[in-house]
């Protein structure tokens, strides 16, 4: 059965810096591109980062560039999300998922993805 399952999330005040891991099982995470997004109240579910099968590539959304590292121990199984200079607008559920097994390399597309986790709680008071 595969699982992603998220942790790392939390409560933090404006410009604190969290930690997201994603541990997979049931399939070998090497042999898919991962990604990280990100789901606030009201809003549609949103890209944060993805990295490709090797972790020779990453992406990120506009508003992460800088602030957010994507990265990944294959390994251990698992995917990191690195956030610093958290903003209140981070607040929100931050899901990892793996990428269609066709494709190694990274997207930002939702529909490109076909196992998600539950996703972990980040809110960010200011």
């Amino acid at each position: 059965q595969v699982q992603l399952v998220e942790s790392g999330g939390g409560l933090v005040q404006a410009g604190a810096s969290l930690s997201l891991s994603c541990t997979a099982s049931g399939f070998t995470l090497s042999t898919r591109a991962m990604g990280w997004f990100r789901q606030a109240p009201g809003k549609e579910r949103e890209f944060v980062a993805s990295i490709s099968r090797s972790g020779s590539s990453t992406s990120y959304a506009d508003s992460m560039k800088g602030r957010f590292t994507i990265s990944r121990d294959n390994a251990k199984n698992t995917l990191y999300l690195q956030m610093n200079s958290l903003k209140p607008e981070d607040t929100a559920v931050y899901s990892c998922a793996a990428r269609l097994w066709q494709y190694g390399s990274t997207s930002s597309l939702t529909t490109e993805y076909d196992y998600w986790g539950q996703g972990t709680q980040v809110t960010v008071s200011s």
